[in-house]
């Protein structure tokens, strides 16, 4: 990295938005009058991952209506949008756009009824219920504000709609249409994610990894076919998965050191057809996650040592010893860059407040986001930061005893939008102007 650009990062803006106290005004009143009305739309009309044509046209038309050069089918469905306002840096800000495979069963007034085709041809409920339509319709808030503010900024925003974040191919599919090349490489990149766990009107901004890196794996495990009631004629594959499956399980809780982020889930064990034949072959498929580079090197290497070994020890002869087939394409970890990360929540205090941080929340699982493929090579400064989502006496009545606030991805999802879109479109335009002043 630049020296130029590490002084940046280091030394802190001494940004100050100009008429805040409008700005939360101007974001409720555009709710109000557009914003509201298009995230029902979005979230009405929920398409999955490569299939978001509709959704993408729409966005691209908002987009254009804001006075952006707007170009799509960038990744198959993917949008930019550019808009040029002098001299100063080239700042991305993504959204993701698909929906899940999920027939709807919040209870929503609005909530989606739409069925369509899955990528293998079956018909399937489809629904918003891990929040990408606060994205978009954030996106749009966000780019009808900064249109209106040309005078307080300088540089080039990109807006990007990003397809396929739930299948984790819609960022490399956009980087391997050369959206760089085509569009510029941004000097920052922002993202944020709505969450149900996070209180509305808060924000969380982790300087360190949001997101884990993913890997699947298979483990194809070759055996001796016999007769159940003839054990000695062969050499049984399911217990010697079995036996692979529980090694596994030491790699993390005695290799790793203990405060480090590591995860090695079995998720399927296929072997066999019949009760009474002992099967000559099985198949472990592991989803194997970590939040640095490092560690997951050492995963892979360790998975592959204790699959061969224990084949080894089982009496397999060395041509025929348990086969580790890592994932072509990794996802890599989301690593907040951190004294842009730490800019940003300087900026965000001094114009929102410092109660704008949630900051008793904790990240306990290791979910992952396909936005490190724009920022990890060729290496972008980023940011990616949560909104909440669930308003607080949700939180109190699930403590009471009440209802359970419902996870992403379940057909129960919903949250708050007014607030979350707000809340992201603040936080979004607050960030933007920090990293574009106006010269």
């Amino acid at each position: 990295m630049k020296k130029t650009l590490l002084a940046s990062l280091v030394c802190f803006s001494s940004f100050s938005l100009m008429a805040a106290n409008s700005l939360p005004e101007q974001i409720q009143q555009d709710y109000k009058q557009h914003l509201g009305a298009l995230f029902t739309h979005f979230h009405q009309h929920p398409e999955l991952s490569h299939m978001e044509t509709q959704t993408a046209k729409r966005l691209a038309k908002e987009l254009r209506a804001a006075g952006f050069d707007v170009t799509e089918g960038v990744g198959k469905t993917g949008v930019v949008a550019i808009m040029k306002n002098g001299a100063g840096p080239l700042v991305m800000m993504r959204a993701d756009m698909d929906g899940l495979p999920l027939a709807e069963k919040s209870g929503l007034a609005y909530a989606s009824k739409v069925v369509q085709k899955d990528w293998d041809g079956n018909e399937v409920g489809v629904m918003h219920a891990c929040g990408h339509d606060v994205h978009i319709t954030s996106l749009v808030g966000t780019a009808r504000r900064m249109a209106a503010m040309k005078d307080q900024w300088s540089g080039t925003l990109m807006l990007v709609g990003q397809p396929a974040e739930e299948r984790v191919g819609g960022a490399k599919g956009m980087m391997d249409d050369n959206i760089w090349g085509r569009f510029g490489q941004p000097d920052y990149a922002l993202a944020f994610h709505v969450s149900s766990d996070i209180e509305t009107g808060k924000i969380v901004a982790e300087e360190g990894s949001p997101y884990s890196g993913v890997d699947s794996v298979d483990i194809l495990i070759h055996g001796v076919g016999a007769h159940g009631a003839s054990p000695h004629r062969g050499k049984d594959p399911i217990v010697l998965g079995a036996q692979i499956v529980m090694a596994l399980q030491t790699i993390v809780s005695r290799e790793i050191a203990p405060r480090e982020a590591a995860l090695i889930t079995v998720g399927s064990f296929h072997s066999g057809t019949k009760n009474n034949i002992i099967s000559d072959q099985a198949l472990l498929q592991l989803t194997v996650r970590n939040d640095n580079w490092e560690t997951r090197e050492y995963l892979m290497a360790a998975i592959k040592r204790v699959a061969e070994n224990l084949g080894r020890a089982a009496g397999l002869p060395e041509d025929q010893l348990p086969e580790v087939t890592i994932s072509d394409e990794p996802t890599p970890p989301t690593v907040n860059n951190i004294p842009l990360t730490q800019r940003l929540k300087k900026a965000w205090a001094a114009n929102m407040g410092d109660k704008i941080f949630d900051n008793s929340y904790q990240r306990l699982g290791m979910g992952a986001e396909d936005f490190p493929f724009f920022t990890t090579k060729p290496y972008i400064p980023s940011t990616y930061f949560a909104v909440g989502g669930t308003p607080p006496e949700a939180f109190a009545a699930e403590k009471a005893g009440g209802p359970a606030v419902p996870s992403h991805h379940s057909p129960l999802f919903k949250i708050s939008p007014k607030p979350a879109i707000t809340t992201g479109v603040e936080a979004t335009v607050i960030a933007l102007l920090d990293l574009m002043p106006k010269r």
